[in-house]
């Protein structure tokens, strides 16, 4: 009796200081265990004198109902401790604003030539588009590029087979155009082209938007103000532009046109190799021969070309130094331009 006395009080001590929920599942598996100290107590009645086991097992069982009940409260109370604990944790502040979905934009490159798009419409340009797999005659020789022609070598070419080809820039749409439309006409040409060239600044797929003016009369100075125009309000800031002479297959005069550096203002920097200037795209008049191979009155109209870069313009206009970065999907660079 003594021994059951000294387990009890020892017992009821190490629940009252029992902190944890694992402290009362070790106390309650040294005690009530398979070899745990009051499955010990009952296992030895067998030992006890007949008529004393009935008063014996009394005891032992009184004794385990009130460590029992201790053990059961004792965790209780500490269950209901970590929930409230837990609750306090995890308390939610009306007050603070909803987390909002985040939105998707449109891409920076899609966005560029929406802007295009705009200030040519505007000025009464129409927009027009076409296959991205294209036939030999409208890639090249209705651009007044043969087979034999050296200009050829200035196109880095995905060949299908040897008379298909993914498009290497958007002018074929401007040869579609003029099969197919009587003058006066005014179009651009947005869209994807293709060439086998990757890095910082060349990408194997890439956008172009080219413009065509076909009409009586149109000249240089047309040409010439339409894109200094156009570079100034797409950058928006009151640019200097020259024209080089140059050479282009499809066109006569042709010419690159160069703009004032928009990151340093033309002082001289990185971006533009200590020049104040950026090339930033070519144009010049439509070739004679590009006519008669369209079926356009040589004798009755004149016409002009210029292409963009769309990357490029991009880059310029929101400062990204590599081109790679439009086709990454990266969400931090492209959150930028919502």
């Amino acid at each position: 009796m003594s021994d059951l006395d000294a387990l009890q009080n020892s017992a009821l001590a190490s629940i009252d200081e029992a902190a944890t929920l694992a402290d009362i599942e070790a106390i309650r598996v040294r005690l009530f265990g398979k070899k745990g100290e009051f499955t010990a107590q009952q296992k030895a009645l067998g030992q006890a004198a007949p008529e004393q086991r009935r008063a014996l097992g009394q005891l032992i069982n009184a004794a385990r109902g009130q460590v029992e009940s201790a053990l059961n409260a004792r965790k209780t109370a500490l269950e209901t401790a970590a929930l409230a604990a837990r609750l306090a944790a995890e308390r939610v502040d009306i007050s603070l604003a909803g987390r909002r979905q985040s939105h998707g934009s449109l891409h920076p490159v899609t966005q560029t030539i929406e802007r295009m798009e705009s200030f040519f419409g505007s000025i009464g340009f129409d927009v027009v588009e076409g296959p991205e797999i294209e036939d030999d005659w409208h890639n090249f020789e209705a651009l007044n590029i043969p087979k034999e022609h050296p200009a050829r070598a200035m196109h880095d070419t995905f060949y299908i087979d040897a008379s298909t080809v993914l498009r290497t820039h958007t002018s074929p749409v401007q040869v579609r155009v003029m099969e197919s439309q009587e003058p006066p006409i005014r179009v651009i040409c947005p869209g994807r082209v293709y060439r086998c060239d990757s890095d910082l600044t060349h990408s194997p797929m890439f956008h172009q938007v080219e413009g065509l003016v076909v009409a009586e009369g149109t000249g240089m100075p047309d040409l010439k103000g339409t894109v200094v125009e156009f570079l100034r309000a797409f950058f928006e800031k009151d640019l200097e532009v020259r024209f080089r002479p140059s050479y282009f297959p499809f066109t006569e005069p042709s010419a690159e046109v160069d703009m004032q550096c928009v990151m340093c203002g033309g002082a001289g920097c990185r971006v533009c190799s200590n020049t104040g200037w950026l090339e930033v795209m070519g144009c010049g008049m439509v070739h004679p021969r590009v006519f008669e191979l369209s079926g356009i009155d040589t004798e009755k109209y004149t016409g002009y070309a210029f292409g963009f870069g769309v990357e490029r313009l991009a880059m310029l206009r929101y400062g990204v130094n590599d081109l790679r970065l439009f086709y990454d999907n990266d969400i931090r660079f492209l959150k930028q331009f919502r």
